[in-house]
């Protein structure tokens, strides 16, 4: 006969169940590591991180999470203004911008074009780059868009669609995806084919 738990801890493993990578098992591990005596304090840090998500909201700008009406980005007045970088998710933006290397501002889509998942242009968050892309272009001096998105299928497909509708708009708008190159440390034998070629059509003269 199953040992039936309380309803409190059915719940917090069914919460947990949720989250990416969890299943049953390794929810009801992670619930009952939590609910160890010695681990109380995490429990209530993580109890306490959680109730403080309720203050925290979307960028007017660029759709980034933060807990005020612009993000840290947005109103650092430092930023390019006339560059904006479009990427598929917070993680992307947040690991473009511990590379030190796009001096702009950002906007956030949320994930990529997937007809399976019903995933479309507004899904995504299109109809809301436009209207960040007018503004940029009325207030800012906006002059480049760069295409941030993976080069995967739907990454691809993505990018192409977005940069079809901006060109359509704005024919004089130079918008632009970051180019594929190889990896920094790793040897050309035991690179993919498709860095490798991408790496070659994107060769720059030094």
């Amino acid at each position: 006969m199953a040992i039936e738990t309380s309803p409190a801890i059915s719940a917090l493993i069914k919460a947990l169940e949720e989250l990416p990578g969890y299943g049953p098992r390794s929810a009801q591990r992670a619930a009952f590591f939590l609910l160890a005596p010695e681990r109380r304090e995490k429990l209530e840090a993580l109890k306490k991180a959680l109730e403080g998500t309720a203050a925290i909201r979307r960028c007017r700008l660029c759709r980034t999470w933060c807990e005020a009406e612009l993000c840290p980005v947005c109103a650092d007045e430092k930023r390019d203004r006339s560059l904006i970088c479009v990427v598929e998710s917070v993680q992307d933006q947040m690991a473009l911008d511990a590379s030190l290397s796009w001096p702009g501002l950002y906007f956030v889509l949320s994930g990529r074009l997937s007809p399976l998942d019903n995933a479309g242009p507004a899904e995504i968050g299109l109809p809301q780059l436009l209207e960040r892309i007018e503004l940029g272009l009325c207030e800012d001096g906006l002059r480049e868009v760069v295409v941030a998105t993976s080069y995967t299928p739907e990454g691809d497909a993505t990018a192409y669609y977005l940069m079809g509708a901006v060109k359509k708009r704005w024919p004089d708008l130079r918008i632009t995806r970051l180019s594929r190159g190889l990896p920094s440390g790793l040897e050309i034998e035991y690179t993919d084919l498709a860095s490798i070629a991408g790496a070659v059509e994107d060769r720059r003269r030094l």
